[in-house]
């Protein structure tokens, strides 16, 4: 009986191609996406899950509560020390240190270098109990003492055949920042790709104890970049660990400062998707992405819904016969399910090679996050059993309704094709199935449009400084005069404009904040400040505007002026920029004059309020030049600064950064999300195109007699698809009623996240009706003008 099922079904198919092609191509392009989307939001969530200790880990973070809550993931050098001497309930204490803008060579025996390698974010300093907590797989060394010793270091395979090819790197010595020898003394296997641990590059936490060991004494010396990760022992429950933090506090900071400090246990699971640790993954945005998925799939259910059903009037003489010779509603249920298991099958096949062909550009746009996709992962057993179950709830979704529809044909009725809309479970049901696509739709359209508006404004809102064809390079010298030597080239160059220095731009991810004293005040401001580093030229090469006082003086080589901006002013309750000149402000142990006063300005991204913040010279902590450029022959520009800077510094390597490329990165997460939402927009407008097809398809065979009646009475062809546009009008309508406020609310709440947001207009809700009226208007018009323009009298003939 089985195999009569499909040799039935598939003839039936064949013999109906068009109702078969439109039914495949829907599901499979709704697979396609759930596929990918599965594929991405199942990658995000496993970020760090593989590790065996993953719900035993945790990292310490730390708030400064000011009049704000400054949040960190960093914690001082000497908590690790403590936590692993004094509290033995812990199971392993590691730390580790990032760092920035590193250069490793490979050196020679006459002091040179073979080859130098710029390492922006690969390189850490790290405790050997990192390996016991953590999963890395070793190559080559013994994890409990290849870090032990100081000027050790342990590398990835990738960077081992990097840097030495195919010789065994064991023992090999590489040297960091061309002063510190670094001897080999194991190999890793490389990272799995969803990994918050992705340093390619570990040098023994004895290394910078030697080279730093002051800040163990200081538990103010706290970067970001320096993180602790605890492991707990099995069953202990992670409030002992919290409750030890207070006591440290109270122990080692001065009372002044404990009621400033808290520490709190950051479970391993919640690094990636916390952006107030520093995060690179919003957890709602996946799971408003696994809604999409859903909604997408569910679309291509109810599209196949509305063809199957639309198809049922012309399969009603052949359920009759079928019954008339005696098949059960069983047998027929089963006739039609596997019907449906056959177009499933297909689509499951398109919808693989749809997807196959859709990573390359997914893989593109995840490269964030070192993504590499491929349809294989979907064979891991999880995932091959969600895919399989994902397959099967397809089937029951698409199917159930239309088998139980068609097999409960009275035959009578069926034979004399005398079958109502009724009888064929009601056009209300579809027209409820298309308000759903209409519905899901127009939400898209909604989130895409408030989407493109707000990352339109973040990438063109007014910063308060110019970002326009400004090239930032490393300053890798203390040295002033060397500095100044640099400088005097780069003005050489025809196209350079003008040349600051500083320790970062006014935005970038280097945050520096700071407690400081206000004039003659005997305690500190309840607020921070951030500092920024920058000489003469900072303020004007970057169009900071002056409300009050001066720029540095260029004879100022003690530097002790600074500048302050008019957030500072107003959070100290002055009462205009000028009442601060003249006053002192003691910043980082220094006290320093106040000479200027500027507007505000952004230092990071949009989510982030304007933050009071000081600048000042120190010449020893200037790390980048910023370079005014023409864009006219910006390429050879490029060539003419890279030549200069390699003729001072020939031992390191170049590298630079335009400003609008830093600011880009801080939207990179919106940027993914909006391009996935732009693509399944366009997806979902194509299977409600196909859904409407099968409704309009269905009203043609329903109003067959009544179209060829209202033409003998004189209906004019305008008349009757006037019929229908009124039909699928009111339908696009209850989709727009239920999509509008729920995009809006949806929206609002994504807009939330930014403290500098557009509002949502009505121009964007006009936008989307429009856009649903003209694609159901172009995909209604095509077959209701096919039945309008039938002749009446073959309209009339028909059974």
């Amino acid at each position: 009986m089985l195999k009569n099922y499909f040799k039935v079904a598939f003839r039936t198919l064949l013999r109906h191609r068009t109702y078969s092609l439109l039914n495949v191509i829907g599901l499979a392009v709704g697979l396609a996406c759930g596929i990918l989307i599965f594929l991405v939001v199942g990658f995000q969530l496993g970020f760090d899950a593989y590790h065996q200790k993953a719900d035993r880990i945790y990292r310490v973070v730390t708030e400064l509560t000011y009049e704000t809550t400054t949040y960190s993931r960093g914690t001082p050098k000497a908590l690790a020390g403590v936590l692993r001497r004094d509290y033995p309930f812990i199971e392993t204490v590691a730390r580790i240190k990032r760092l920035r803008g590193t250069l490793l060579s490979i050196p020679r025996a006459d002091g040179g270098f073979l080859r130098k390698f710029q390492e922006e974010r690969t390189v850490a300093f790290a405790d050997p109990d990192l390996f016991e907590a953590f999963d890395f797989q070793w190559k080559t060394g013994t994890p409990k003492t290849a870090l032990t010793a100081p000027n050790s270091v342990v590398l990835t395979e990738k960077y081992v055949h990097k840097y030495f090819g195919d010789a065994n790197p064991i023992g090999r010595t590489l040297r960091l920042d061309n002063n510190l020898n670094l001897t080999v003394t194991g190999v890793l296997k490389d990272h799995p790709v969803a990994t918050n641990l992705s340093d390619e590059v570990y040098i023994s936490y004895s290394t910078v104890l030697g080279l730093e060991a002051r800040s163990l004494q200081n538990w103010d010396d706290l970067n970001s970049e320096e993180m602790t990760y605890v492991t707990l022992p099995e069953n202990t429950p992670v409030g002992q660990l919290e409750a030890v933090f207070p006591g440290i506090i109270q122990t080692y900071y001065t009372p002044e400062n404990a009621r400033f400090y808290h520490f709190h246990a950051q479970p391993l699971h919640d690094i990636h998707f916390n952006t107030t640790y520093g995060g690179r993954m919003q957890l709602k945005l996946l799971y408003a992405m696994a809604i999409v998925g859903v909604f997408l799939v569910l679309a291509a259910c109810i599209n196949f819904v509305n063809l199957a059903t639309a198809q049922a009037l012309r399969r009603s003489k052949e359920v009759g016969v079928r019954k008339a010779l005696g098949s059960t509603r069983g047998q027929l249920f089963r006739q039609f399910m596997t019907e449906t298991a056959l177009i499933t099958l297909a689509a499951v096949a398109l919808a693989l090679a749809l997807a196959q062909a859709g990573l390359p550009l997914v893989n593109q746009t995840m490269a964030i996050f070192n993504a590499d996709f491929s349809l294989t992962d979907l064979l891991q057993p999880k995932s091959l059993l969600l895919f399989l179950l994902l397959i099967g709830c397809v089937i029951g979704l698409a199917g159930f309704y239309p088998s139980l529809i068609v097999s409960g044909f009275n035959p009578i009725a069926a034979l004399r094709r005398k079958m109502t809309t009724e009888q064929v479970g009601g056009i209300s049901v579809r027209r409820g199935l298309v308000v759903v696509q209409f519905f899901i739709t127009q939400l898209f359209v909604i989130s895409v449009l408030v989407m493109m508006a707000q990352l339109r404004y973040v990438r063109n809102v007014d910063l308060g400084f110019t970002k326009e064809t400004v090239l930032t390079i490393p300053v890798p010298t203390p040295d002033p005069l060397r500095q100044e030597t640099l400088r005097s080239r780069l003005r050489q160059i025809g196209a350079i404009q003008d040349v600051a220095f500083g320790n970062a731009p006014p935005a970038s991810s280097i945050i520096n904040k700071s407690p400081f004293t206000f004039d003659n005040r005997a305690e500190p401001e309840k607020f921070e400040t951030q500092t920024k580093i920058g000489d003469g030229n900072y303020v004007p090469l970057f169009g900071l505007k002056l409300r009050a006082g001066r720029n540095f003086l260029s004879g100022d080589t003690v530097a002790r002026e600074i500048i302050v901006n008019e957030m500072l002013v107003k959070r100290l309750g002055l009462p205009s920029p000028d009442a601060i000149l003249g006053k002192h402000l003691n910043v980082l142990g220094i006290d320093r004059t106040v000479v200027g006063v500027v507007n505000d300005f952004q230092v990071n991204s949009l989510r982030m309020a304007v933050a009071p913040t000081v600048i000042f010279k120190a010449f020893s902590e200037n790390r980048m030049a910023a370079l005014k450029v023409s864009p006219a022959h910006l390429a050879e520009t490029l060539k003419q600064v890279e030549k200069t800077w390699n003729g001072l510094f020939p031992e390191l390597v170049f590298h630079y950064q335009f400003m609008d490329e830093i600011m880009d990165r801080f939207y990179t997460a919106e940027t993914i999300m909006l391009g996935f939402a732009q693509v399944f927009s366009l997806i979902a407008i194509l299977i409600g195109c196909l859904g409407l097809y099968g409704l309009v398809s269905f009203m043609a065979e329903s109003k067959t007699k009544e179209i060829g009646v209202r033409k003998v009475l004189g209906a004019s062809v305008g008349q009757i698809l006037w019929l229908f546009g009124r039909e699928f009008g009111r339908l696009v309508l209850l989709g727009f009623a239920v999509a509008a406020p729920l995009g809006w609310w949806l929206m609002s709440t994504w807009l939330q996240d930014y403290t500098y947001r557009i509002e949502i207009g009505w121009w964007v809700f006009g936008a989307t009706g429009l856009l649903a009226s003209l694609i159901t208007l172009a995909t209604v018009s095509v077959q209701s003008a096919k039945a309008a323009l039938m002749n009446p009298v073959t309209s009339l003939r028909s059974e």
